[in-house]
């Protein structure tokens, strides 16, 4: 574990985040996917601090919010309206990913049709 914290930054927080978290981090609050939100105290810097690997997708919208100082209720208190969907990570190449109706993805059997002719050279 400390082998990839120390020459890696995708699978964990870096041993600088460590530091600079041991020494000026404040825990704000966390979301349900276990990551925790982080500021120094004069409120200049936020960070998170990723449960598992590193994937900004993982960042729900009201975190996502208050980490760019968009707001600064912080969004554990903050009370959920009915109209609000849960978040998803990015799903982008697995099962749910998104494919529209023409996609050959979806329906391979319909494959796009061309308004355009191939070209071929006349010989």
């Amino acid at each position: 574990m400390i082998f990839k914290e120390i020459f890696t930054w995708w699978y964990n927080q870096t041993i600088g985040t460590r530091v600079w978290t041991f020494f000026n981090g404040h825990r704000i609050g966390d979301d349900k996917f276990g990551n925790v939100y982080m500021q120094n105290k004069s409120d200049s810097h936020r960070w998170v601090i990723y449960k598992g690997e590193i994937d900004s997708t993982k960042v729900p919208p009201e975190w996502n919010g208050w980490l760019r100082y968009t707001s600064n209720e912080v969004p554990s208190l903050k009370k959920k309206y009915d109209w609000e969907k849960e978040h998803l990570q990015n799903q982008t190449g697995t099962a749910n990913a998104y494919y529209p109706n023409l996609s050959i993805v979806r329906n391979p059997e319909n494959k796009k049709k061309s308004e355009y002719g191939k070209w071929t050279p006349k010989n």
